[in-house]
């Protein structure tokens, strides 16, 4: 088993182990459940777009442009978001049945849009790209992990470590839209609340760092000092706000 890696606690935002840039789709048990029911998730999403539209990311600093990458989330790190879900019951009748999966949403990428390179913020999960909309493909519209390039294709997956160096792009005139799920790794399923706790703790303080730049140049110490208080703060925060379906 790989070591527990988490990007907050990295001074050089890298990850260092050697794996592939991406993974076949059949070698996962729930695949091919996702991909056999994709028409039924895409007329939820369609159903829901006639009276609603999506919001943009939280961090303008991943993008090219602002409001240019937008999303819509049903489940964020073992958050439930009751509410957008109900939106959605055929969909979240099919994640049921799969409790690895620790994240759901949809993600929009307006035309002309790039989702700039970055790695994410943990090792311990797949993050799995179902195609829904998608407008071109290479070198039009599409998707690199480390040294690789690949196009989306509408109902297949593209499943990728979400720690290695990635980025998107569509430089055609339409939107793309995908479906995003995080499946955490059978290896680390132990490690489960320790990881959804430290990435929402890393996610509270990206935010942050939009307004206070001295976080992401402090160093990985001062981070990891401000980081562990604030994990079990996070683990409470998950359990009460699931608790109470405050979203």
């Amino acid at each position: 088993m790989k070591k527990l890696w988490f990007s907050l606690y990295d001074p050089t935002y890298t990850y260092p182990e050697e794996e592939p840039a991406f993974f076949e789709p059949e070698n996962q048990r729930w695949t091919k459940d996702f991909e056999e029911n994709h028409e039924i998730i895409i007329s939820e999403l369609n159903a829901f777009l006639e009276h609603n539209q999506l919001k943009s990311y939280f961090n303008k600093h991943m993008v090219n442009t602002n409001a240019i990458w937008k999303t819509i989330s049903l489940r964020w790190w073992t958050i439930e978001f009751y509410k957008n879900q109900k939106a959605f019951p055929k969909t979240m009748a099919i994640v049921a049945k799969y409790p690895e999966i620790i994240s759901l949403s949809f993600n929009q990428l307006e035309a002309k849009g790039e989702i700039l390179p970055h790695c994410g913020d943990t090792n311990a999960i797949f993050r799995c790209h179902l195609g829904l909309e998608i407008p071109a493909s290479l070198p039009d519209c599409g998707f690199r992990v480390k040294d690789e390039l690949r196009s989306w294709d509408k109902g297949k997956w593209l499943i990728f470590t979400d720690a290695n160096n990635h980025e998107a792009f569509n430089k055609s005139n339409e939107r793309r839209i995908i479906m995003v799920m995080d499946v955490l790794r059978n290896e680390y399923q132990p490690k489960k609340n320790l990881i959804f706790s430290t990435v929402l703790t890393s996610l509270f303080l990206q935010k942050r760092i939009q307004r206070m730049q001295f976080i992401v140049k402090s160093p990985a110490i001062i981070r990891k000092m401000m980081g562990m208080p604030l994990t079990p703060f996070a683990f409470c925060a998950v359990w009460i706000v699931n608790r109470l379906k405050i979203y």
